[in-house]
């Protein structure tokens, strides 16, 4: 897994914690200097989040990024599966054993059972946290360190 999920995830906090502000949808600049990033990066990552309907974006003037769903119907692993689909959470052997290993194809076989409970102990963890509930965590942790603000 790359930093992806985690921008993406920044990203949904963002918009939860913007959801009713009067201020409106939130631009793609603004997101990445608060993830430190490209806009372009961003925006990538919000095309994979707007094919999964996670977040709605809408152009011009007064454009910006919204959430498409109630942010308690959004889990960690919708982030997860809309921009990580595919990817390899675990790296694999570049190439695969050598063919004339006697112990390579046993212990690719073996990781592959290791790494296939590991990601779905990760996808059943992710599903258990909304974007609400995240939300609500970041919001106390942030209480918690400035108590005056």
């Amino acid at each position: 897994m790359n930093s992806r999920f985690t921008m993406a995830a920044h990203i949904l906090a963002m918009l939860a914690k913007c959801a009713g502000d009067a201020a409106g949808p939130l631009t793609s600049e603004a997101m990445a200097r608060s993830i430190q990033t490209n806009p372009v990066v961003v925006r990538r990552l919000l095309g994979d989040l707007a094919r999964a309907g996670l977040v709605e974006t809408k152009r011009g003037a007064r454009g910006g990024v919204t959430l498409a769903r109630r942010p308690e119907d959004i889990t960690l692993r919708d982030i997860y599966e809309a921009v990580e689909e595919g990817a390899e959470l675990f790296g694999r052997h570049p190439v695969g054993p050598a063919p004339d290993c006697t112990i390579g194809p046993c212990v690719a076989e073996y990781l592959e059972g290791v790494f296939g409970r590991a990601e779905a102990a990760l996808k059943q963890s992710l599903e258990g946290t909304t974007v609400a509930q995240m939300s609500q965590d970041l919001t106390a942790r942030f209480r918690a360190l400035n108590p005056t603000g």
